[in-house]
């Protein structure tokens, strides 16, 4: 497998490693959803997404009302989404794919957003059938310093879009923000030798400081040595 550069790329990872960055179906989204909606709620989001796909520019107001119209709890059976999150997926969805108009209005929720409906339109990226037009808000969510934001900025989207050597970097940061590694999709498959050359001279300079390593950096170091013995044996 190669990166969105050329690069050549790491083993797969197992199965278990990728589980945890599954994309929901929207089937799946908005079935998890209504189980967790009031009938109020339930028919505040019918009629928004009906509202937002005969109206170009009603998410605008719509978007940011998700979480108080329909909850910002946890939606159960899909960890790290909140019912707000779904709700706003939701929407976003019901923008016609024709066109630009879904590319402009998830821009826009994302610009315009406060960082609740950020994290959801990152959330929502992989299920949107953007491509990778949609690649500079993860590269924006990427210059932040919110340990939300980044997290959900290294999930499948960047997996798929987000060039090597930004990639590498994206882990980097995430090390110097305390954000677990475990949060990177794809993060043995896109693992290259030039990554792990810079988690050693990381791992170096700390220990030569007197300072722990991070342990993320070293577990991810071990873990490539093992498959590299393993590919030899």
């Amino acid at each position: 497998m190669s990166a969105p550069d050329g690069t050549r790329l790491g083993s797969p990872p197992g199965r278990d490693a990728d589980a945890a960055h599954d994309t929901p179906s929207p089937d799946s989204l908005r079935t998890a959803l209504e189980a967790a909606l009031t009938p109020v709620a339930a028919s505040w989001l019918g009629a928004a997404e009906e509202m937002v796909r005969a109206s170009s520019g009603e998410i605008a107001a719509l978007f940011p009302a998700a979480g108080r119209a329909c909850g910002r709890g946890p939606l159960p059976g899909l960890p790290g989404w909140t019912v707000a999150d779904a709700a706003r997926a939701l929407l976003l969805l019901a923008v016609p794919a024709d066109g630009d108009r879904r590319l402009a209005e998830t821009l826009d929720c994302y610009r315009y957003g406060e960082a609740s409906e950020r994290l959801a339109v990152l959330r929502s990226l992989p299920l949107l059938g953007l491509g990778p037009a949609a690649i500079g808000l993860t590269e924006d969510a990427l210059r932040t310093h919110d340990a939300r934001l980044l997290a959900a900025a290294v999930g499948p989207y960047a997996a798929r879009h987000l060039d090597q050597s930004l990639w590498r970097h994206a882990v980097l940061k995430c090390l110097f923000t305390d954000v677990p590694l475990t949060a990177v999709a794809a993060l043995h498959d896109r693992c290259d030798a030039r990554l792990l050359r810079m988690l050693g001279d990381l791992v170096r300079e700390r220990e030569a400081a007197g300072r722990a390593a991070p342990p993320d950096a070293v577990a991810l170091i071990a873990a490539h040595d093992r498959r590299s013995l393993d590919q030899e044996w």
